[in-house]
């Protein structure tokens, strides 16, 4: 299996190339050369297998550089009931992500059960694991240049803290974040993480490591890798819930889901995208939006537009305006066209947009299965507030919104799977204001917001941000 740029100007790697960077050197994103693709004989089989078993069978399709025996270990060690131990008292923490039933044909797939109660636990615990293992192999060392805008910081720093040779610089924005997620992060004292607060919104903080990430020689010399979805072996872990949901909602593979994923840089619906291609029968993925609905606006209209701004809202994990993983699946859609893809992030990077309406790829968006929706704060306190009276379970405000935009897009007869986000307790304004009430958090975490804090405040410049990790890099 070998592995291309979307922009077609660097070399095709192995996996284990890739895995610690993030941006290939051409500055496109790594994607496989082909997707394996799974027999039905196949995907029966695969019916009846645990969390582990699915992630082996689907991850070793991708990765063939990894010895078998290794990768399974690697596997076996992350997903375990231990891990994912935060569920409800109705869910089997061995199940690793349960299927929530609010009535027949209408689920919610629980991603958050891991240490920081987010989807993001799900594939960055593994990345951990990998990064390790990578790193134990060569005696080197990773400095790790991510960007958050809630959840993705914490998951990358609760996997790698005390992980050898691996050091994190998270930058975060100033404002935005929930109590619960600035302390998840700011509470850890390891000394190979580094919490950089950016006095500028999320979009900065992403440019600043696509600015560094692009910088090769820096990259090269201060070994610059990266966890956020850019990374392709991110995206692939996250692939494997789509199977277990999948599975976990049908009884036959003559059946066809519908996966509702709130999305702000199309990170988890890429990963959706990724099942498809490789047969797992989804009808449609449905991309739900708050009010910074870049990604909705391309899919009603074929037009990407970048905002100049973005929105602060109450579903903060979203509060994106340049969905940075958009890219994979604009390669799909214009038939793997690498000079294409240059040409339109020529235009998106200068400040600018596309419209793929105009020359006509638009119209393949439906072979994708793509289709999307908007949510606001009334929707998403309305959607809490309804899910709690009729069915009796707690929602946070990022799942609130998918399963909004999901249900405005369900169709008689096909299951509908909303994606969870994170688990309430990291969201406590929105649930107070929807529900009247505190949400209950595991006993571990009730006293996380009184923990001591360490934090850098930092101006949103990338060259700032370069001079901080040639100071505190090995």
């Amino acid at each position: 299996m070998n592995y291309l740029s979307t922009r077609g100007l660097a070399p095709q790697l192995r996996f284990s190339d890739i895995l610690l960077g993030g941006l290939a050197s051409d500055g496109g994103l790594y994607v496989p050369e082909s997707y394996p693709r799974f027999t039905p004989d196949e995907l029966a089989a695969m019916r009846g297998m645990g969390y582990r078993e699915l992630a082996f069978a689907v991850l070793s399709r991708l990765i063939d550089d990894i010895p078998h025996d290794d990768l399974k270990r690697l596997i076996d060690a992350t997903y375990t009931a231990e891990v994912y131990r935060y569920v409800t008292d109705k869910e089997n923490a061995a199940d690793i992500t349960p299927l929530k039933t609010l009535e027949p044909g209408l689920h919610i797939l629980a991603l958050s059960n891991g240490p920081t109660l987010a989807f993001k636990d799900m594939a960055m615990q593994l990345l951990g694991n990998l990064f390790e293992y990578a790193l134990g192999k060569t005696g080197g060392e990773l400095n790790i240049l991510g960007a958050t805008s809630g959840d993705t910081g914490s998951a990358a720093e609760y996997a790698m803290r005390g992980k050898r040779g691996v050091r994190v610089f998270m930058l975060s924005p100033e404002h935005g974040m929930t109590r619960f997620q600035q302390a998840q992060m700011y509470s850890l004292m390891d000394a190979n993480i580094h919490n950089l607060v950016v006095r500028g919104v999320f979009d900065q903080c992403q440019d600043i490591v696509k600015a560094v990430s692009n910088d090769l020689a820096f990259k090269e010399r201060h070994h610059i890798g990266a966890v956020n979805s850019i990374n392709w072996a991110r995206v692939a872990a996250q692939s494997v819930y789509y199977f277990k949901g999948y599975f976990a909602a049908t009884h036959s593979n003559d059946q066809r889901v519908s996966f509702s994923v709130p999305s702000g840089n199309f990170g988890n619906v890429c990963a959706g995208h990724i099942a498809r291609q490789m047969g797992l029968p989804i009808d449609k993925l449905i991309v739900a939006t708050n009010e910074n609905d870049v990604l909705d606006e391309f899919f009603r209209t074929g037009v990407y537009r970048p905002r100049p701004e973005t929105k602060h809202t109450s579903s903060p994990s979203m509060d994106i305006s340049k969905a940075s993983n958009f890219e994979r699946f604009v390669f799909d859609l214009a038939g793997r066209d690498a000079a294409k893809i240059r040409d339109l992030w020529r235009a998106v990077e200068s400040g600018g947009s596309f419209d793929l309406k105009a020359d006509g790829l638009f119209a393949r968006v439906a072979d994708f299965g793509m289709v999307s929706g908007s949510s606001n704060h009334a929707n998403r306190i309305d959607t809490i507030r309804t899910v709690y009276e009729v069915y009796g379970t707690m929602i946070d405000p990022h799942t609130a919104d998918g399963l909004k935009v999901g249900l405005e897009h369900r169709e008689p007869g096909v299951p509908l799977v909303c994606m969870e986000t994170a688990q309430p307790a990291k969201f406590e304004d929105a649930i107070r204001e929807a529900l009247g009430v505190e949400p209950v958090r595991p006993a571990e975490l009730a006293n996380l917001e009184t923990l001591p804090q360490k934090k850098h405040v930092i101006d949103a410049d990338a060259e700032a941000v370069k001079r901080y990790l040639v100071e505190h890099a090995r």
